[in-house]
């Protein structure tokens, strides 16, 4: 590549607020960001930013394509992250039989309607909920899939988000042990162990990117306690540290959850993933609902990251995450949609907006503000994916960002427009940027045919129907 060519550039300018998270949490008034060929090249007052644009051109760093993006009655945050997701869910939302079942109840009955999948039901499902995502402002998001029916495999999701133009985390996720070995899988649906490891380093050195500002990262993610065993979870973990790439699984998602693992190993949910190795900075877990006192603390020692998916834990009856415990552990805490069968929408800042609320409903009005949870879905959910790229506005960051218009029906009356993002009802974005490229446009998405894919969607959901 040519660097000294001119590159693309673009300016968000007259946003009422930028919230900056920068190391100051600064929230600058009527100010402007400059990005150039993917980065962050300046934030703050107008007279700042243009002095900054005038200089990158004067050195021939910026061409003649410059897009202006007014964002005049509209706050500007970094993008969202979603630490985790189950995208090919989006074709299973409010399945009669899982309206009301539990987490094992549910499970039990999706799985046989997930298991007649194809490649391409995977593909428009993983589709359908990046673009749910990205109106919502979201930019970088996890996607943990751990069923392969048919021929599917991961690259078919991973190709889907490099068109659409999402940051993202492939997950390769697996099921090992079925009923028939005391599992909550059918039998019909797991793998065989050595097969999911073989394509686990296949896909890893396929796809993983570990550079500045990378589109496509690969982390494994033997799916749970209830459906792997201690041996895939070791060899996983072994595996992973050899290639430099993450760790993800659920854990104490509800009682359920932490009972299996009392009775199958004897040991507490947090006892278990210590005891395969599965702690540690480069370590996230979903859930985490019901992680005990001495677990918590193992957590905020190793620095071991949380997936928090209000919305889920709601709709399965899980329980109320002891969020204030783990903010006071140290724990690193993001932000997940969780699956479009448990949670049945995608939309990034109305999670955050739930995380909020919920964690009052269960320990008080002061248990997370409103600026908590944003820094939760943005430096947070960074944190938790193990990025130090994303999630701020701060010059040589990616230029990921999104842009909220404020001045519509839902925040009239807000007196804290930053606020207002969680307390008012959610707003879509009117622009989300990604790597410096627009790819929703005056809130409509602009690498996606709406259309063509809510067709696509229909018919898959037709054919998933009938029996």
């Amino acid at each position: 590549m040519d660097t000294t060519a001119p590159r693309a550039a673009l300016l968000v300018e007259h946003a009422d607020v930028v919230v900056t998270l920068d190391a100051s949490r600064r929230e600058l008034r009527d100010a402007c960001v400059l990005a150039v060929d993917g980065r962050i090249e300046a934030v703050g007052p107008r007279a700042e930013v243009e002095a900054a644009l005038a200089a990158a051109r004067a050195s021939g760093r910026i061409g003649a394509r410059l897009r202006r993006i007014d964002a005049s009655g509209c706050v500007v945050t970094p993008g969202l992250v979603n630490t985790h997701h189950h995208m090919y869910q989006s074709l299973t939302r409010a399945v009669p039989a899982a309206q009301d079942a539990d987490l094992f109840g549910w499970l039990r009955t999706l799985y046989p309607i997930w298991a007649r999948y194809t490649p391409e039901m995977f593909a428009t499902a993983a589709e359908v909920a990046m673009a749910e995502l990205l109106v919502s402002g979201c930019t970088t998001s996890s996607d943990h899939q751990y069923i392969f029916p048919n021929g599917a495999r991961l690259d078919d999701t991973i190709e889907v988000a490099r068109r659409i133009g999402l940051r993202f985390h492939a997950c390769r996720g697996a099921m090992s042990v079925g009923e028939s070995a005391g599992g909550l899988p059918p039998d019909s649906v797991v793998e065989d162990e050595d097969a999911i490891l073989e394509d686990s380093e296949r896909v890893v050195r396929r796809w993983h990117d570990a550079s500045h500002g990378a589109m496509t990262r690969v982390a494994l993610a033997p799916c749970s306690p209830f459906s792997v065993s201690p041996r895939l979870m070791r060899e996983a973990a072994t595996m992973a540290r050899r290639l430099g790439v993450r760790l993800h699984t659920h854990l104490a998602e509800n009682d359920d959850d932490v009972a299996y693992s009392r009775e199958t190993f004897g040991m507490t949910p947090a006892e278990y993933a210590e005891s395969v190795g599965w702690l540690g900075d480069d370590v996230w877990h979903a859930h985490c609902v019901k992680l005990d006192a001495p677990g918590i603390a193992r957590f905020g020692a190793t620095r071991t990251g949380i997936a928090h998916c209000p919305c889920s834990n709601m709709r399965l009856a899980s329980g109320i995450a002891p969020t204030p415990a783990w903010r006071r552990a140290g724990l690193r805490v993001g932000l997940g949609v969780d699956g479009s069968a448990s949670n049945d929408g995608a939309h990034l800042l109305g999670e955050a907006r739930q995380a909020m609320l919920l964690a009052r409903v269960g320990h008080g009005p002061a248990a997370l503000r409103a600026r908590d949870a944003l820094e939760m879905a943005t430096l947070g959910g960074a944190a938790v994916l193990g990025r130090d790229d994303i999630g701020a506005l701060v010059p040589g960051m990616a230029a990921d960002l999104a842009v909220f218009d404020t001045g519509g029906l839902e925040h009239a009356g807000v007196h804290d427009a930053v606020a207002g993002l969680l307390f008012a009802s959610p707003v879509r974005a009117r622009f989300t940027v990604v790597g410096g490229r627009v790819v929703v446009d005056e809130g409509r998405l602009a690498t996606v045919d709406v259309r063509d894919l809510t067709r696509r969607q229909r018919a898959a959901v037709a054919m998933l129907s009938t029996v």
